[in-house]
């Protein structure tokens, strides 16, 4: 296998050259996006350059708390950021989204990591851990963020069908039925869109960074196929347990819909 090629900063200043082309089309075009471009660019830039100043400490701890703490805050602006992304909000949604987040994602995580994965020594090890955990997080995110968003638009807008039966004695569960699964097929949509397009279409990206690296093209491609299982676990989880709890939140204890306490944001 060929070594891979390592970037130095020229290289880094030569592919930012890029983005600097997408500026100067924008405006040329009058797109308004050339400000955007940079500023995103520059974002990217800086958080990446401190997430892998933070994660060589991390990689270099030894035990199981760093790894934890690091994984434990990487979750936790998860959770805050799909609240954010949502058009709507209901009060508790920040704990709620936190702590569903949490409990999806480190499910699923430490399945792979001790059951499919079996890494050899500890299952706290960063190399491992750190990487799934984020790849699971990043489309958790975006399930949550759609379904809290889906549910909320879907219990607003149809409040009426929703009250009418709860008047004709449906429970709580069997009003909100239809609103929960249009939200969680929302939630869904775009990790089955994914599978779909996997290998025809695109390369994933954990499968390319590995083919870069020299590694064999099976063994990536399996390794793709485990992240593909994972992250599509961890969507489906932290939606359905998302949408659960979001019925809760519109609800009263005397199960009356109560779309007063959405906002539009």
């Amino acid at each position: 296998m060929i070594a891979a090629v390592e970037l130095t900063n020229v290289d880094l200043g030569l592919a930012a050259l890029l983005i600097l082309a997408n500026a100067a089309i924008s405006l040329v075009l009058r797109l308004g996006l050339g400000k955007r471009l940079l500023v995103a660019a520059l974002r990217a830039t800086v958080q990446l350059a401190l997430l892998g100043f933070v994660l060589g400490l991390v990689f270099r701890s030894e035990g199981p708390t760093a790894v934890l703490f690091m994984m434990l805050v990487m979750a936790t602006i998860a959770g805050v950021e799909a609240v954010r992304r949502s058009s709507r909000r209901v009060r508790g949604a920040y704990p709620a989204s936190i702590a569903v987040m949490l409990v999806s994602s480190f499910t699923v995580t430490l399945y792979g990591l001790i059951v499919v994965l079996d890494t050899p020594g500890a299952w706290y090890q960063p190399q491992y851990a750190v990487p799934l955990l984020g790849m699971v997080l990043g489309n958790a995110l975006n399930g949550i963020s759609l379904g809290l968003d889906g549910v909320l638009e879907g219990f607003d807008v149809h409040r009426g069908r929703v009250e009418l039966l709860l008047a004709h004695g449906a429970t709580r569960r069997q009003a909100s039925a239809e609103v929960l699964r249009d939200a969680g097929r929302r939630g869904m949509i775009p990790i089955l869109n994914s599978m779909v397009a996997v290998g025809v279409i695109s390369i994933p990206g954990m499968m390319t960074g590995q083919l870069l690296a020299g590694e064999d093209p099976s063994t990536a491609a399996r390794y793709q196929l485990f992240i593909l299982f994972a992250i599509a676990s961890g969507v489906a989880l932290g939606t359905a347990m998302l949408l659960v709890v979001a019925e809760r939140l519109v609800f009263d204890e005397r199960d009356r819909l109560r779309v007063d306490r959405i906002r539009r944001v």
